[in-house]
């Protein structure tokens, strides 16, 4: 067996893949964006070997044809983009994030993802709290990130790395310098964990890699609900409600055991949904005031007006792929400010879609979420058949795409990182992961019972 078969190995990439996707600002706030590069030029590296020796495993014509699809039509925008250059940069960018999760997709089953999940969330949750603890214990005053050479006079809350409040009640930023950000991986923390904890049981306590100790399990739980909790964000408390009540809603369906169950099931739960939903429309004004949001959702709607303005100007085919805005070029050039700060997205991935690839980028983008949340379901949903004629079983690690892309949906309204860096990178790991994997052949494989 070569060395590039190992699991340690394999493990060990993906999890510094998936923490560079997910944690790029602190690379970038620690080690400039020279360091930055360095980091992404080894993940690159590793992905190009993983892929070329991995190369029998899969055919780049059985990808996900949406995700083709969106990748050669943002490519294509170069032809028609304002700013070509860039576009040509921001392309590439895409393509390479996207290579890399298809290297973690064909390399790794179910069971070691959930593993390379979970190492690259604790790494960013214990980082952050020792870099918070430390900036507050010895520096005690809010530093910088080293890439930011002239410090201003009276900076924006924005450009600082950490602001000194961990013992001070305040919003902590954590190595990643956005405490929203932050709070959205303690939400897909809370996911991997609960996942990893539900997988424990006196069965397969000695045969499910995937799953951990019970006493390290519920630590990292705790650590990642208080991250939620300290971070304090208003979208990523939607998240989690929506977390909960989609996994509610699976493991309802999972104990319907006829048709007509299952039937009636999906009424109850699409009724329960719409109550749901007409609830909080009504009650927006007093739950935005409980989660600290003004009526404007904290000025998202001044961004989000300069946006469909700048995108109705191009409406069919946008003004060229980006990815992260380029501030310093037309039209983004003083194009919306907020916190003292240039913005860089659109604090939606959708109307970025837009803006970036038209309409018609918009209905190609929308396929590709689609299609990977109707197989996401249905992993969930259904039994695992491993044998010809048996009834099957249920796995918790089924809800792994599905509640994961479920938590970045809610967040796609409101930030733009589904498109960007770890968010594009987890998205193309779900398409192509529940198109290409199923679960059923793994746990045939592997032997191991469902839940």
């Amino acid at each position: 067996m070569s060395k590039l078969d190992s699991r340690g190995l394999r493990l060990g990439f993906a999890a510094l893949a998936l923490f560079t996707g997910l944690a790029g600002d602190f690379w970038r706030n620690a080690l400039s964006w020279y360091g930055y590069g360095i980091m992404v030029a080894i993940v690159v590296a590793g992905t190009v070997v993983l892929l070329v020796h991995n190369r029998g495993r899969f055919r780049w014509a059985s990808l996900p044809y949406p995700l083709l699809g969106f990748l050669l039509f943002s490519g294509l925008s170069i032809a028609w983009s304002f700013y070509p250059l860039f576009t040509t940069l921001g392309v590439f960018v895409q393509w390479i994030t996207a290579t890399s999760a298809v290297s973690i997709a064909v390399t790794l089953s179910w069971a070691e993802l959930l593993t390379a999940l979970g190492w690259a969330l604790r790494f960013i949750l214990g980082l952050s709290f020792i870099f918070e603890f430390i900036v507050s214990v010895f520096i005690r005053q809010p530093i910088y990130p080293v890439w930011l050479v002239e410090h201003p006079a009276h900076p924006a809350k924005l450009l600082y790395w950490s602001r000194d409040l961990l013992f001070s009640g305040g919003k902590i930023q954590g190595i990643i310098g956005n405490s929203s950000l932050l709070a959205m991986v303690a939400l897909l923390a809370v996911i991997v964990f609960a996942i990893q904890l539900a997988s424990r049981n006196r069965e397969r306590r000695n045969t499910d890699r995937h799953s951990v100790s019970r006493l390290w399990g519920w630590f990292w739980m705790v650590v990642a609900v208080l991250t939620i909790a300290i971070t304090k964000s208003a979208t990523i408390f939607v998240g989690l409600g929506a977390v909960v009540v989609v996994a509610l809603a699976v493991l309802l369906i999972r104990q319907a055991r006829t048709r007509r169950g299952r039937v009636l099931t999906y009424g109850g739960i699409g009724i329960g949904v719409v109550a749901i939903a007409a609830l909080g429309f009504v009650l927006r004004n007093p739950i935005l005031g409980i989660l600290g949001k003004s009526e404007d959702f904290t000025g998202r709607f001044t961004i989000w007006d300069a946006v469909i303005g700048l995108a109705q100007q191009r409406p069919a085919f946008g003004w060229g792929w980006l990815g992260y805005w380029i501030p310093w070029i037309p039209p983004f050039k003083g194009l919306v400010r907020a916190g003292g700060v240039q913005v860089m997205h659109a604090h939606d991935a959708w109307l970025d879609v837009w803006l970036q690839v038209g309409i018609v980028g918009l209905v190609i983008f929308a396929a590709l979420t689609l299609s990977t949340l109707v197989r996401s379901w249905i992993m969930a949903a259904d039994r695992i058949v491993t044998t010809p004629g048996s009834v099957g079983h249920h796995s918790w690690l089924a809800l792994l795409p599905l509640l994961m892309l479920v938590a970045q949906l809610v967040q796609s309204i409101a930030e733009s990182r589904m498109l960007l860096e770890g968010g594009w990178m987890l998205l193309v790991l779900w398409a192509v992961k529940t198109k290409l994997s199923p679960m059923s052949a793994e746990f045939a494989v592997t032997g191991q019972r469902g839940s």
